[in-house]
Parts: C-alpha cells; sequence; structure tokens
C-alpha cells in the first residue's frame, strides 16, 4: 500500500527524542505508510503545537504518536487539542547530565494517567516501534490492503518463531 498523503504525524517534545522516535517512522515506513515528524515542545511552544496539530488533520492525518521525556505533556496536550488517536511514547531523559534517575517512569506515569474523556494510548518506556504497530493497526481498520500487510507480518513472525525459535533445543 502507497499512501500519497500523512496518515501519520510523529511528535517529538526536543530534539534528543530522536534517536528513540526515528523506530516509529522506520515501522511507517517499512509498511508504506506516510508521515511527517515535528520536533515541538508542549511547553515552550504550545501556540505553534497547537496550529500544527490543526493542520496536520487538515491535510489528512489519522493517527498521532507522540514521544516525550520528564514531564511527558506532550501527548496530553495534543489529545487534548484533537479527536484524532494519539499514541504516547513516554522516553527516558537521555540528556547527558540532565537525568532524574526515574528511567522513563516519570513519562510513562504522566502519559497514562489522562484525566477522564481525554485518552491518550500509551506503549512501553521508550518503544517508539509498537507506538507505530498501534498506529498501523488503527489504520488496518480502514485501509484493507494495510490489514492484509499486518497479517501477513504476523504470520512470518509465527512462521519464524515455529522454525528457528526454542523449539527443540538442547542446552
Amino acid at each position: 500500500m502507497v499512501c500519497y498523503s500523512m496518515k501519520v504525524a510523529i511528535f517529538l517534545g526536543s530534539k534528543s527524542d530522536l534517536e528513540a522516535m526515528k523506530k516509529a517512522a522506520e515501522v511507517l515506513s517499512e509498511f508504506g505508510v506516510a508521515y511527517k515528524a515535528f520536533i515541538i515542545s508542549a511547553h515552550r511552544a504550545g501556540e505553534l503545537l497547537a496550529k500544527t496539530v490543526s493542520q496536520v488533520e487538515q491535510e489528512g492525518c489519522e493517527v498521532i504518536i507522540a514521544g516525550a521525556g520528564l514531564s511527558a505533556a506532550l501527548p496530553g496536550v495534543i489529545a487534548s487539542r484533537t479527536v484524532l488517536p494519539v499514541v504516547g511514547v513516554p522516553l527516558e531523559c537521555v540528556q547527558p547530565g540532565k537525568s532524574n534517575g526515574l528511567a522513563g517512569m516519570d513519562a510513562l506515569l504522566s502519559i497514562v494517567q489522562m484525566p477522564p474523556q481525554v485518552p491518550v494510548a500509551t506503549v512501553g518506556i521508550g518503544n517508539a516501534r509498537n507506538a507505530a504497530y498501534l498506529a498501523l493497526e488503527i489504520l488496518s481498520i480502514k485501509y484493507s490492503e494495510l490489514k492484509a500487510k499486518l497479517v501477513s507480518f504476523r504470520e512470518r513472525m509465527k512462521a519464524e518463531a515455529e522454525s528457528g525459535g526454542a523449539l527443540g533445543i538442547e542446552l
């Protein structure tokens, strides 16, 4: 399936999140799903974030992935501005000298503890790949070719596990 317009928007809270969040982009690319990525801090550029969320909606975006560390407000702020599904990726602070010793738990709790009626789907700490797979599953409800690709992908995973997995090994 080739998407000629953006279907997923990926938001990062800062440049330090690039390494972790590029994994979501890689998964989307593997499945032929178009995306755009933005680095916008929810705290430092709230008006720009609101404008950009509105812009991606107008351009046909159908799912948003947002990764952030520390207080991790980005996914929640985005969810407050749209009814599109938002998948939050809690990130560990990786800037030298800025670790708070919480290993991403602060970000995880910030994202999963959204107030009632403003949900954000949340994946594991640093697991941007799973955020992309969840976005693909959401899109597959509408796009049958994408659903077929996901089914085939899962079948390959199963076959790999059955052929070379832990079956019949000797320790």
